[in-house]
């Protein structure tokens, strides 16, 4: 995540490990650290994170209008980046960000909050 000298690489994987403890308010606080200082598509990347991660929270504290618009918005995003980008399984992401989006919008109970994975390794490559 750190390809340009400008990424704080340790405030990435701290904002990851606090999403997926579930203590979304202070992922998105970590990842926006790392957002200031990112360029491009990085950023945008870091953005549609932070996105996802607010939605859960305004889930968490029952603000259902909040979590649908950022869901929605994050998930956007997060269609324009490969299955796997920056270290994380982002097909995965995708799935569970539109399972919350379609429970949000059917008003059932939503599943399990996503965690951010690491992209399962090709049988190809395991191979090597």
């Amino acid at each position: 995540m750190c390809e340009n000298g400008r990424v704080d690489a340790s405030g990435y994987r701290r904002g990851i490990s606090l999403f997926n403890a579930r203590r979304f308010f202070d992922a998105h606080e970590a990842l926006e650290d790392v957002w200031r200082e990112a360029t491009g598509r990085r950023k945008l990347f870091l953005q549609a994170l932070i996105q996802v991660a607010v939605g859960l929270h305004h889930h968490s504290t029952g603000n259902l209008a909040g979590a649908r618009s950022l869901l929605a918005r994050g998930g956007k995003k997060l269609a324009a980046y490969p299955a796997a980008y920056a270290g994380l399984d982002m097909a995965g992401l995708r799935r569970a960000v539109a399972r919350w989006e379609e429970a949000l919008a059917a008003g059932v109970p939503a599943p399990a909050p996503p965690r951010l994975r690491r992209p399962a390794k090709s049988p190809l490559r395991a191979r090597r």
